[in-house]
């Protein structure tokens, strides 16, 4: 049976991951732009849902995966943190300026790790030669990999996939994500041979509030205040029974 792992952004839906069947979640913050690292508050009070396991991301910010030495140290002092929280394991990524798995950067976040589950996340569908790329992972002792198989969907990327899980030959997991839904889920796992699987199973939330003040955006110039994305439990079991 494959293992299915959810991405959510709050308590409820590590909640609704967890009731929809999901073995694991990733814990994020602000995944409209692909997920950065929680707050400690969330990452402690997620922690307390109980029967799943919990992996944390771990990026400063959005935007590409070159850091510099200040953003390393903030991402070495959250993965401390993560630990001391209990957090089963943390999904990193950090590429060279030229493409390449930046090594010595995620030698640094591993070893902060002190033992905890290692996911390199899609920065992996950044780099510039993935079969170069995965080597590099499996040296470094990284888990799994969290890719689309560089394409803009992992269905898309079923191909490089495939190839990428045959490399492996089970020294890593590779995990296809981006795009994964109920309808092609057991696709994906059937046609790459792999045996986990990431998927966002999100749906609009309309806000509670009475009162609305229109023509207002706290974020980008003309986005809705008042709905977010949270994980829909039905969609997380369609996704489970789809891959049983």
């Amino acid at each position: 049976m494959a293992l299915l792992e959810i991405c959510a952004g709050s308590v409820e839906s590590a909640i609704a991951a967890r009731d929809g069947g999901a073995q694991r979640i990733e814990l994020c913050a602000a995944l409209e732009i692909g997920g950065i690292t929680p707050s400690a508050g969330l990452i402690a009070e997620a922690r307390k849902v109980e029967g799943i396991g919990m992996n944390v991301i771990i990026r400063p910010r959005g935007g590409d995966f070159l850091y510099n030495e200040n953003e390393i140290a903030c991402m070495i002092r959250d993965i401390k943190l993560c630990s001391a929280l209990g957090a089963d394991g943390i999904v990193i990524g950090a590429l060279t300026a030229e493409g390449d798995i930046d090594t010595a950067t995620c030698k640094r976040l591993i070893a902060a790790a002190d033992g905890m589950s290692i996911t390199f996340h899609r920065a992996f569908d950044m780099c510039r030669d993935p079969r170069k790329a995965l080597e590099e992972l499996i040296e470094l002792g990284c888990d799994r990999v969290l890719t689309s198989g560089q394409a803009a969907t992992a269905e898309a990327g079923i191909p490089l996939l495939k190839e990428l899980a045959e490399q492996a030959a089970g020294r890593i997991i590779i995990m296809p994500g981006c795009g994964v839904n109920s309808s092609n889920a057991a696709k994906i796992l059937q046609a790459t041979g792999t045996t986990e699987i990431h998927a966002s199973a999100r749906k609009s939330v309309g806000s509670g509030m009475i009162f609305r003040h229109s023509g207002v955006s706290m974020g980008n110039l003309g986005s809705d205040e008042y709905a977010r994305k949270e994980t829909d439990a039905d969609e997380v079991r369609a996704i489970k029974e789809s891959i049983l």
